[in-house]
C-alpha cells in the first residue's frame, strides 16, 4: 500500500469522530492538506464541526471528491483495537471501512492530483463532511451554500467492494398516530383501543405492494418504534409508531400516504389515523440513478479494468447516504466507488489496505485521463490508452 494512504488511514482511525464530534478530525484533515501546499476552507455546520473544502484549479470540468469524516458510536464486542490494528491486509478500527479507508484514498489522490500540471487535470474539489451518520447536515450545507454548484461529477468513496454504485433508494420516515376512544378496561367494547388498532396496521405493512424498479429493486416498510399506554384501568386512546419507508423512483410522499390509508381501510382499522413525516433538520433523501452508459461510468470502469485486471460490477444502494443529496438536489452524476471492507457499524470493522491503494490509484488515473485533452468519445473507448 502507498505510504501516504496507509499513514492517513492509521491517523484517521486513531481520531474518535462520532457524528456530532468531528472537530478534531476536520482540523487534522485541513492541516494535512495545508502542509501539502493546498488552500483550505472550513465550513461550520450547526455546531457539528466543520466541513473541509479544498480546490485545485484545472480545466473547465469540475470533479467533486467527497467523503464523510464521522462514524457511529463505539459498540460492544470488539476483539481488535477500535482505534487501529493492522493484521495482514486487513486494517481494523471503528470507521475503517465506513469510510475512513475511502477518505484516505481520496485525500491521497487529491494531493497527488495537485502535482499534475494545471493544463493536464480537471478542476478538483475535495470535500470532507460531517454528520453523514446522522442527518447529512454536512453534505446538505455544501449544496445549500453553493459550495459545489459548478460540479459536473461527484465521486464518493463509501465502501462498495471496488464496484460502481450508480444509484440508491430514497427514504421517508413516517410518524403514525392513532386516536381511539377511552373507556373502562373491564368494558373494552365501549371504547376503541388505539394500541390494538395501530397493531392491525403495523402487522399489515409487509403485505403492502410497493413499486418495483428495474435497477433499484422494490420499496420497503419497517417499523422502528411503537408506543401506547393506558391511563390506569382504561382502554388506551392514543398510540404512536415510527415507520421507515424506503422508496424507489416513482414512489413519492403522496403515494406512500395513499398506501397507508388504503391499508388501514383494508384491515378495518378504527379510530382517527394521522400520517405525517417525522421531522428532520435536512430535506428528505430521494432516490436517484446514474445511467450505466454514462461516459464517466464507462471511463472509470475501463480504467479500473486496465489497472487491476477486473471490471467493476454496477450495483445499487439499498439505503441512503450523502449520495442521495448530490444525485437529486445537486442533480449531477454521482458515482460511489470505494474499497473492500466489512462489519461497518459493528464490532471488528475492517478495510483491505491493498483495496484502499487500488481505489486511490483508480481515482488518480481517472483524474489524469479527464485532464488528458482527448475527445470524450476517445476517453470512453480508451483508444490508445496506456496507464500513467
Amino acid at each position: 500500500m502507498g505510504v501516504m494512504e496507509l499513514e492517513l488511514l492509521k491517523k484517521l482511525v486513531s481520531i474518535p469522530s462520532r457524528f456530532g464530534e468531528e472537530d478534531k478530525i476536520s482540523n487534522f484533515i485541513g492541516s494535512f492538506l495545508e502542509e501539502h501546499g493546498l488552500s483550505v476552507e472550513y465550513q461550520e455546520v450547526e455546531g457539528f464541526g466543520s466541513n473541509v473544502i479544498s480546490r485545485i484549479k484545472g480545466k473547465r470540468l469540475t470533479v467533486v471528491l467527497n467523503g464523510h469524516m464521522d462514524t457511529v458510536g463505539l459498540g460492544s464486542g470488539w476483539t481488535r483495537n477500535p482505534w487501529g490494528e493492522l493484521d495482514g491486509d486487513r486494517f481494523y478500527g471503528l470507521g475503517s471501512a465506513d469510510m475512513k479507508g475511502g477518505l484516505a484514498a481520496l485525500m491521497a489522490a487529491f494531493v497527488e492530483a495537485s502535482y499534475l500540471p494545471r493544463r493536464k487535470r480537471p478542476t478538483v474539489l475535495f470535500t470532507a463532511v460531517v454528520d453523514e451518520e446522522g442527518y447529512s447536515r454536512g453534505a446538505w450545507k455544501l449544496i445549500e451554500e453553493n459550495k459545489v454548484k459548478d460540479a459536473n461529477l461527484v465521486l464518493i468513496a463509501e465502501p462498495t467492494g471496488e464496484n460502481l454504485m450508480l444509484g440508491a433508494r430514497g427514504r421517508y420516515v413516517i410518524r403514525l398516530r392513532v386516536r381511539g376512544k377511552k373507556a373502562h378496561a373491564a368494558r373494552p367494547e365501549n371504547g376503541i383501543n388505539a394500541i390494538e388498532e395501530m397493531s392491525k396496521l403495523l402487522a399489515f405493512l409487509p403485505r403492502i405492494k410497493t413499486k418495483k424498479h428495474v435497477r433499484l429493486g422494490s420499496g420497503s416498510y419497517c417499523t422502528l418504534y411503537a408506543h401506547g399506554e393506558a391511563d390506569g384501568l382504561s382502554v388506551p386512546e392514543e398510540a404512536e409508531a415510527i415507520v421507515d419507508r424506503h422508496v424507489v423512483i416513482g414512489e413519492d410522499w403522496e403515494r406512500v400516504v395513499g398506501e397507508l390509508r388504503k391499508a388501514a381501510e383494508k384491515v378495518g382499522m378504527r379510530g382517527e389515523l394521522e400520517i405525517s413525516k417525522f421531522p428532520r433538520p435536512t430535506p428528505e433523501m430521494l432516490p436517484y440513478l446514474v445511467r450505466e452508459n454514462n461516459r464517466f461510468v464507462s471511463m472509470m470502469s475501463r480504467i479500473h479494468s486496465i489497472l487491476w485486471g477486473r471490471t467493476p460490477e454496477k450495483i445499487y444502494g439499498k439505503s441512503v447516504g450523502d449520495f442521495n443529496y448530490f444525485g437529486t438536489y445537486l442533480g449531477v452524476p454521482t458515482i460511489v466507488f470505494g474499497p473492500i471492507g466489512g462489519n461497518w457499524h459493528g464490532a471488528d470493522e475492517w478495510v483491505s489496505v491493498s483495496s484502499v491503494e487500488r481505489v486511490k490509484g483508480t481515482y488518480l488515473e481517472f483524474l489524469r485521463v479527464l485532464g488528458s485533452g482527448k475527445r470524450l468519445a476517445e476517453l470512453v473507448e480508451m483508444k490508445d490508452y496506456v496507464p500513467s
